[in-house]
């Protein structure tokens, strides 16, 4: 592994999400950090702001921004932005692209890491995008972001050689959790939900996938949930979420109430 000198630099989207904190902690064990956040309006916006700021202080970025998207909020269309709509519980009958879909809201977010990116000299652009687990979002797919890549090349100066990365996008939700934590990803600093900020709601698709991913790992989730998912012996939020789960029996017993919650979710 070089020298952290002598480490390139790399531009990374960090949502404040388990999937990107992921994909930073990977892309930090051979690169320096540039995080880029952006806020669009979204219901849990402050949340997701903090859990940048911590991530970003925890990985060592040497340089982080965010990016007022809320024009892209304004134009509704989406459950996460628009007061009017609703965010639904998870429904695994439930086909085609959810009302969470944010139009086009990848794109977005990649054509400022990539003008970024190009104002830096980075040739890396890093996204947490997942396509197994991504609930048909058309913008977390392998096809769009080959597309995408062909925009950066035909649109950037000419020796730019910027490089879409997606360290996580052929991993399942379980994957993910183990890949963090054989690289210490700080869970507890991430947050998940689509509905609320002081506690995860663990009912929504985003939740129940963190959940789901969480316990086929057989690791305890660190954050806190509404009471109806909340385990027992949660660390909840902050630095003691990071140390280990209580033991061997305290991780089964919580995988136990996980999957024994899940199984009843998808009886409702």
């Amino acid at each position: 592994m070089p020298a952290a000198e002598e480490k390139p630099l790399a531009v990374v989207l960090l949502s404040g999400g388990m999937d990107s904190a992921v994909a930073a902690t990977m892309t930090a064990r051979t690169h320096r950090l540039a995080c880029l956040h952006g806020t669009y309006g979204q219901r849990t916006a402050n949340r997701e702001r903090v859990c940048f700021g911590a991530l970003s202080q925890f990985l060592g970025a040497v340089n982080r921004r965010v990016m007022d998207m809320s024009q892209l909020g304004a134009l509704g269309g989406s459950s996460l932005t628009d007061p009017g709509l609703q965010v639904a519980d998870a429904d695994p009958a439930r086909t085609g692209i959810p009302a969470t879909y944010v139009p086009f809201r990848n794109a977005h977010l990649l054509a400022m890491a990539v003008s970024w990116a190009e104002v830096l000299g980075a040739h890396l652009v890093v996204i947490g995008a997942v396509e197994e687990d991504s609930s048909g979002y058309p913008d977390c797919t392998r096809a769009f972001y080959a597309a995408f890549q062909e925009a950066v090349r035909l649109g950037t100066r000419p020796g730019s050689r910027i490089q879409l990365v997606m360290p996580v996008i052929d991993l399942s939700k379980a994957e993910i959790v183990r890949r963090g934590q054989e690289l210490g990803t700080p869970f507890h600093l991430t947050w998940s939900c689509y509905r609320d900020e002081a506690r995860a709601c663990g009912r929504c698709d985003s939740c129940v996938q963190r959940l789901r991913g969480f316990a086929a790992a057989g690791l305890p989730d660190p954050i806190r949930y509404a009471p109806h998912v909340e385990m027992p012996g949660d660390a909840g939020p902050g630095p003691a979420a990071a140390a280990p789960g209580g033991g061997d029996a305290a991780r089964v017993r919580r995988t136990a109430v996980l999957t024994a919650f899940l199984d009843r979710l998808r009886r409702t």
